[in-house]
């Protein structure tokens, strides 16, 4: 029976710096699968040096050809790839590209849809078009000049400073006052070429994964986020200086209405696999709750501390039957 299951490739690595947060990623998803309904392989995709990491320590060369390697003397195909890359290649288009040419199915959504939800600037304006509440931003590119007070008054304080185009919110600062802008904008230019200043938006922030197949849709309870830090950055993210609270503390009303949202928004961008999407709500002038999305990740973390699996588990599911739904999806 064994030469009759799916060969999985967990795709892992990339090129920017969060490598090491995907390379975790990939271990928590090899501990998730079904092994005894697929042959799972990690590989490690970093610059040209793409690699099959075996459980011995030893590795294979990824013929780039057909994505095939070379294991007891014979070759290796795989079936499908399970993206699991934070930041380029595997979030913004590039690795789906590479899989759409020799026709190798995977779990992430398209070419396009990966490439504008990774640029958090093109993605805030493509969904504002349909009605998404976002905050105001503006794009800086590198060497652009820029006036401190025109910022601020477009934008008001305090303000985020973020990469356009990365995650794990490498690079991001919380700007209290115009001063902080200029080394604000130095740390996020390391990551980035195009650097966007957002509005802070007041109230709970919260983060809700989903999937949709041919037959069924899966929106999970949301997770509260609540950290001592000034956000949820990456210390908060991935070494636990975080309250994490699944589900979140919402009236019956505003969980409904979020979940409506990142269905929606889901179908609006005709996403594949499993998203997770960021939200705060606020309050209005009447004190009623408000739904902003914050921005949208195509290949959330799968660690041990991460919210996908937590949110499953909420759920009553089995993260292994979760896998299976995605990947069968595909056939």
């Amino acid at each position: 029976m064994e030469n009759l299951k799916r060969n999985i490739a967990i795709v892992c690595g990339g090129d920017s710096s969060e490598h090491d947060v995907s390379l975790r990623s990939a271990q928590g998803l090899y501990s998730f699968f079904d092994k005894e309904r697929y042959n799972i392989f990690i590989v490690d995709v970093k610059g040209t040096d793409w690699h099959v990491n075996f459980d011995n320590g030893d590795t294979a060369d990824i013929d780039k050809n057909d994505f095939s390697f070379v294991m007891s003397g014979k070759s290796v195909y795989f079936d499908y790839a399970y993206i699991t890359i934070h930041g380029q290649p595997g979030e913004n288009g590039v690795m789906q590209g590479y899989f759409d040419l020799i026709h190798l199915p995977y779990s992430t959504s398209g070419v396009l849809v990966e490439a504008m939800t990774f640029d958090k600037f093109v993605l805030n304006n493509y969904l504002r078009g349909f009605g998404v509440k976002v905050a105001n931003s503006l794009l800086l590119r590198r060497g652009e000049q820029y006036s401190e007070a025109d910022i601020e008054a477009k934008i008001g304080m305090p303000c985020f400073v973020k990469p356009a185009a990365d995650g794990s919110s490498f690079g991001v600062s919380k700007v209290k006052n115009s001063d902080q802008l200029a080394p604000a904008l130095r740390v996020a230019f390391m990551e980035s070429n195009e650097v966007m200043i957002e509005g802070f938006l007041d109230g709970v922030e919260i983060s809700q994964g989903i999937y949709k197949t041919k037959n069924k849709s899966v929106v999970f309870p949301a997770t509260e986020v609540v950290t001592n830090n000034e956000f949820f950055d990456y210390d908060a993210k991935y070494n636990g200086q975080v309250q994490e609270i699944t589900p979140a503390r919402l009236s019956p009303e505003t969980a409904a209405k979020v979940a409506s949202e990142t269905s929606r928004i889901y179908d609006i961008l005709h996403a594949n696999g499993i998203i997770r999407i960021d939200y705060i709500i606020s309050k209005d002038k009447e004190g009623n709750d408000v739904v902003n999305m914050l921005e949208i990740n195509t290949t959330p973390g799968m660690t041990v501390t991460s919210f996908i699996p937590q949110q499953v588990r909420a759920a009553g599911l089995d993260i292994k039957d979760v896998l299976g739904d995605i990947v069968e999806n595909q056939f």
